[in-house]
């Protein structure tokens, strides 16, 4: 009997740089940081309500997306229960928690809903599923990463509008905008980007839960019925996942061909019990205390010279270069803001983007103010 014969070494890759294979790598970090580019990722342990210890010490947030503080609250934490889907809807992953909360999100609205993971998961597959290289998208200057990615995967001509400016070009199939722009603080005259002739899709990520009748967005709120809508459940709600709206036909191609449905794990049993939680939590007290806070906060930063853009519970004030050493100076008086930087928002329009809860007290507020107004003089 022959002897086996062992295997062969396997080949080394050659350096790919002199200064070795990850070499083009480092030279991106090191480009990255000289721009004052690079990011750091802050250890944040919630230690209850809006407050949590950040890299060590106990602050007051008022830069989470949590809008009527849900995040915490004893029933949705006892929702949690459960096991993960396993495998995607379409395989052995679709559970009657998947099904109960579509049906609740879908009688809130009217229409058929369809969960995603994600907000950004949403819309890849609305927009990939809905438009065709034939076709011509009319997209806000301003709308978010995922609408961008979703339009150029589609294929679909894209007409960027100015933002705000409802140009929408004859023949164009549709235009696509947000609810609430969460860097600017701002919603849109929506009635006017409404049309006989072209689909409106209105991403109501930061505006679901938090604005218009029911708690269903901006755009209802300016009496427009979008054709197809995407939530997140990660924000007002303080779960994770998102859901599109539209009309039966949209749901029936969505399952079928939306590739971001179709090839991604169902939505963990946790998650959509605690949303449906979450969405029964969601009430009009809860919102009317965001729209308090929201005021209280806009006039504080008014009378400190520090308006804010927009008019909602997202309140950015332009700092230029000063914005992270703001930021900081917030942070040594115990509350943690945002800074957003370019390549986020232009250069020169650097800000500070307050977000504000409906769970802040009005001490909260006003600390912030008195902080802010110490950091920016």
């Amino acid at each position: 009997m022959s002897a086996a014969v062992p295997p062969a070494a396997p080949e080394v890759a050659p350096e790919m740089a002199p200064e070795g294979r990850y070499g083009a790598l480092a030279r991106r970090v090191d480009a990255a940081g000289r721009d004052g580019l690079l990011r750091r990722l802050r250890l944040v342990e919630p230690t209850g309500g809006t407050e949590a210890r950040v890299d060590g010490r106990v602050v007051t947030l008022f830069c989470s997306n949590d809008y009527l503080g849900l995040a915490d609250h004893p029933e949705i934490l006892a929702a949690y229960t459960g096991g993960g889907a396993g495998a995607s809807r379409l395989i052995s992953g679709n559970r009657p928690a998947h099904v109960a909360l579509e049906e609740a999100l879908g009688e809130l609205y009217g229409r058929p809903a369809t969960l995603f993971g994600s907000g950004f998961t949403a819309n890849l597959a609305l927009l990939t599923t809905l438009l065709t290289p034939a076709d011509t998208v009319a997209s806000d200057a301003l709308n978010h990463a995922s609408i961008i990615d979703g339009v150029r995967l589609s294929g679909a001509k894209k007409v960027i509008l100015p933002h705000g400016q409802p140009a929408i070009p004859a023949g164009a199939r549709m235009a696509v905008v947000e609810g609430l722009y969460s860097m600017d603080g701002d919603v849109l005259d929506l009635p006017r980007y409404f049309g006989p002739d072209h689909w409106l899709a209105v991403d109501e990520s930061h505006s679901f839960g938090c604005l218009g009748p029911g708690g269903r967005g901006a755009a209802l709120a300016k009496g427009v019925v979008p054709d197809f809508l995407m939530g997140t459940l990660g924000k007002a709600l303080g779960v994770l996942g998102a859901f599109v709206i539209g009309p039966p036909e949209l749901r029936e191609l969505l399952v079928s061909f939306g590739r971001t449905f179709v090839y991604t794990t169902g939505l963990p049993e946790p998650i959509a019990r605690a949303a449906l939680v979450a969405l029964r939590l969601a009430d009009a007290e809860r919102r009317e205390r965001l729209a308090h806070n929201a005021r209280r906060l806009r006039i504080g930063l008014w009378q400190i010279g520090a308006s804010a853009l927009g008019d909602a519970h997202v309140a950015p004030v332009v700092t230029g270069e000063r914005t992270m050493a703001i930021t900081q100076g917030l942070l040594d008086k115990g509350y943690y803001v945002a800074g957003i930087r370019w390549p986020t928002v232009p250069r020169g329009q650097e800000r500070v983007r307050i977000t504000v809860s409906a769970a802040h007290t009005d001490a909260q507020i006003d600390g912030l103010l008195d902080a802010l107004d110490g950091a920016l003089r």
